[in-house]
């Protein structure tokens, strides 16, 4: 199915310092770190952690941890998105816009270019599997935002997520499916971690999520939104399409930064698995579509250590969709079955 003539599509992902330098990294944390969707903090204190705990220390480790990953071509993550819009466009013959919620490409650049060549209709998707306030919701309302003050009669057709599509299932199960043995003792699904109170703000019941140990595997109101309920059920959905038995899987979470945050935790998990028996894993990253800092350092590099270190034998990386041909059937389908 084509677009019409007026018709566009814009794809926001996460986001990447510009240059691999501590200046460009202390930017790039004080734009990220200072969103009220990802640090839920009255301001002023937000700001006073921001600046007296965070900017001081943080950029320095975060240059380390990107000088090995970074490419001569740059950010990885960035990379990987503009392919994803180049074979996006190719395949299908769309106008395919990319911006980042963070930095370069930004929201506004993206924008008045599609302005300047008066689409009247975008259809605007966040690079993110499964709702969360800290990505879809951050996104929607930075680019309407945007729109407002610079294009306030463009129609925005929002994507929420895609965990439970048949072709991101699929997808997935394809990515995974090279990489299953008979050997590998577990393959852990490493989901990027979010605070339980993120959860409790998008439950639209008010007051049932995270109350009962089985929330998250209910078919209700409360899983509409629910990042937790919605990595389970695409987790649930690849297992069971790989036939992969239950004991042989389990879900895990990254990235954690402080207390009260969704468990458990991944680094914690790598560390006790060998202890368990589990010498032997794979694990995959599904929270993200391109590979970026904290699949490639956190998991591939720093997650590998402390797995060996624990007395592991062999840990497998399974990496991000990207620019598989998957994840570009994927987004087309996306978008028609927004348009049907």
């Amino acid at each position: 199915m084509n677009l019409k003539a007026d018709e566009a599509v814009l794809l926001v992902n996460l986001g990447s310092p510009k240059e691999l330098n501590k200046r460009s990294i202390r930017e790039y944390l004080r734009i990220f770190l200072s969103d009220d969707y990802v640090v839920d903090l009255p301001k002023i204190l937000q700001q006073l952690i921001l600046y007296l705990f965070i900017l001081p220390f943080r950029p320095r480790k975060t240059l380390h941890a990107y000088s090995q990953i970074w490419t001569e071509f740059g950010s990885p993550l960035i990379i990987s998105s503009r392919n994803i819009q180049k074979k996006l466009a190719k395949k299908t013959g769309w106008k395919v816009s990319l911006a980042m919620r963070y930095e370069d490409p930004s929201i506004k650049d993206a924008l008045e270019e599609l302005k300047e060549h008066s689409y009247k209709k975008i259809y605007v998707i966040p690079l993110y599997p499964h709702y969360a306030m800290s990505t879809v919701l951050t996104t929607q309302l930075e680019v309407q935002r945007v729109a407002n003050d610079i294009y306030y009669d463009v129609e925005l057709e929002f994507i929420d997520s895609f965990y439970d599509h048949p072709k991101y299932i699929e997808a997935l199960a394809d990515s995974i499916k090279p990489y299953v043995k008979k050997e590998n003792d577990k393959i852990i699904f490493s989901y990027h971690g979010i605070p339980e109170r993120h959860i409790k703000k998008t439950d639209i019941s008010r007051g049932s999520c995270l109350n009962t140990e089985s929330c998250c595997y209910e078919n209700n109101e409360c899983s509409t939104y629910c990042y937790r309920s919605h990595v389970v059920k695409a987790t649930l959905a690849v297992v069971e399409l790989l036939n992969i038995e239950e004991e042989k899987w389990e879900i895990a979470f990254q990235s954690r930064i402080g207390p009260g945050w969704l468990k458990p935790f991944t680094d914690k998990r790598l560390a006790q698995l060998p202890k368990e028996g589990a010498k032997s894993i794979l694990i995959v990253c599904p929270s993200f579509i391109s590979d970026c800092l904290e699949t490639l350092e956190e998991i591939n590099i720093r997650g590998r250590k402390t797995f060996m270190e624990g007395q592991g034998e062999s840990m497998e990386y399974i990496p991000c969709l990207n620019d598989s041909k998957q994840l570009i059937g994927l987004l087309e389908s996306i978008i028609n079955t927004k348009k049907s």
